[in-house]
């Protein structure tokens, strides 16, 4: 049985073995005995007890007591916390920073540890480490770094209307060159768009899990999965045109990350949507005070989400309607928001919204307790800055079901279908008397007697990927672009 403490488990057990190592040390260099005549009095050999010294074995309760009592001491003595040398203290702290991820992961070899190593050169290597540690971990802050770089994100989103003219235009010109002449963009006219950018399609089954596409700019080719073969290829296509046309760079960090995928998104967003075909669109229903997010959906064949986002994109700067919108979980924790009509969202003390959870009055949360999933949902909520009129719709994902929700203030409602629902909810958040805190008899009642267990988000806990900003597996892509490229080689 070993003797070293495991309550804390390989670090502790280290240091342990390393502080009982440099004792071991201490008390027989005061013996004045060298490495060989204290192995002889435990009957190791020398190289043995240079490994002990080192901390680099653990020792069991038996070997212990044999090295105490060559050394003329007692058991409680050898292992008691006396404190070390300034000397011995570095020494540890450095092998320690040896055996850590950290320093392996560096490529570098051991650095031996011997007398002509200074204190002020160990103390160097160690402040160091140090640093790179807190750098990395900075970096690692990932559900920190997210949450900052969302709400810097958002503020330029709403100061611009959430409307890019420069990527409209982008579109616009990208649409021109293949002879689009309005409305929906077909599959075929978006393989023609593909070929103009000089690509050719390729559906294969191998597509590392990380990656929705991959572009293989050397040899014109963009994959796609092959399990989607058949349905509607066109947004994971035509966001890796549009990753390709915007010229995207490695993102550096996650506001690089952030900002890319909102370009790329609202670029792929624009070529399935054209403005020019949108906007008159758009401009003929408000004048019939019917507008509508299903509406937009099925008149340019696109997801309900990209509708409800090109919707947000056009509404204020060519229609004059300032809108909100939310794609809410089921567990009611808001995954996306966008606003510049001033409804107010629930937000942390940094003014992060994404993963805070909606009033359960609001329509994201009211949605689903409807049984009816295809008639659309309208409702009208009581909120303390205003009355606020808002349309929603379920959406399944692998992740579970979230709802969709594009909102406005009551007196641009009655430019929408839905304007007259009989819905109405009162929403009193952020008084935690609204839907916060449970009923005081409740609260009674189950005190001390409910315990649930959390169903934890792993992405709340988990950093991106050592060397990725991006989460991709950049390993599995090249060896996928190594063997196709192989295979097209052959043929």
């Amino acid at each position: 049985m070993a003797m070293q403490r495991r309550t804390r488990g390989d670090d502790e057990d280290m240091l342990d073995s390393l502080t009982i190592g440099r004792r071991i040390r201490a008390l027989r260099l005061e013996r004045a005995m060298t490495v060989e005549d204290l192995g002889r009095a435990i009957d190791r050999a020398a190289s043995q007890v240079s490994v002990i010294e080192n901390g680099k074995r653990e020792l069991r309760l038996a070997e212990l007591q044999r090295l105490a009592k060559a050394l003329g001491t007692t058991l409680d003595a050898l292992l008691e916390p006396a404190p070390l040398s300034r000397r011995d203290e570095l020494e540890i702290a450095l092998e320690r920073a040896q055996r850590g991820p950290l320093y392996r992961s560096l490529g570098l070899e051991a650095l031996p540890i011997r007398r002509s190593l200074s204190d002020e050169a160990i103390e160097t290597i160690l402040r160091l480490h140090d640093e790179l540690g807190r750098l990395h971990e900075q970096r690692a802050a990932t559900p920190e770094q997210a949450r900052r770089a969302n709400t810097e994100l958002r503020a330029q989103q709403r100061r611009r209307d959430n409307y890019y003219e420069e990527l409209e235009t982008s579109a616009a010109e990208l649409l021109g060159a293949i002879g689009h002449r309005g409305g929906p963009l077909s599959q075929r006219e978006t393989g023609e768009l593909a070929a103009h950018l000089g690509f050719s399609l390729h559906y294969v089954g191998d597509l590392p899990g990380s990656t929705r596409s991959i572009t293989d700019r050397r040899h014109g080719r963009i994959y796609l999965p092959l399990h989607q073969r058949g349905t509607d290829l066109r947004s994971a296509l035509l966001q890796a045109l549009a990753a390709h046309v915007l010229g995207q760079p490695e993102p550096q960090d996650y506001g690089d990350l952030l900002r890319q995928r909102v370009e790329t998104n609202y670029l792929a967003g624009a070529l399935m949507v054209p403005q020019s075909s949108a906007v008159p669109y758009l401009t003929e229903a408000k004048a019939a005070r019917e507008l509508s997010v299903e509406d937009l959906r099925d008149h340019f064949a696109v997801s309900y989400e990209t509708a409800a986002h090109r919707f947000t994109n056009l509404a204020t700067r060519h229609l004059g309607i300032p809108v909100h919108f939310t794609k809410v979980h089921s567990s009611g924790v808001i995954s996306k928001a966008y606003e510049n009509d001033d409804v107010q969202f629930p937000t942390d003390a940094l003014g992060s919204v994404e993963g805070q959870r909606v009033c359960r009055w609001w329509s994201a949360r009211q949605v689903f307790e409807v049984e009816d999933r295809l008639t659309p949902y309208h409702q009208l909520t009581d909120k303390p800055v205003g009355t606020y009129w808002c349309t929603s719709a379920i959406v399944s994902a692998s992740n579970g079901e979230f709802s969709l929700s594009v909102g406005t203030r009551f007196a641009d409602s009655r430019w929408f279908r839905g304007r007259d629902t009989r819905r109405r909810m009162t929403s009193t958040c952020p008084d935690p008397a609204c839907c916060r805190e449970p009923r005081s008899e409740a609260a009674e009642h189950w005190r001390g007697q409910a315990f649930p267990s959390a169903r934890l988000n792993s992405s709340l806990l988990a950093a991106m990927p050592d060397g990725s900003t991006t989460g991709i597996d950049t390993v599995a892509v090249y060896e996928f672009l190594d063997r196709h490229a192989a295979a097209l080689d052959e043929s």
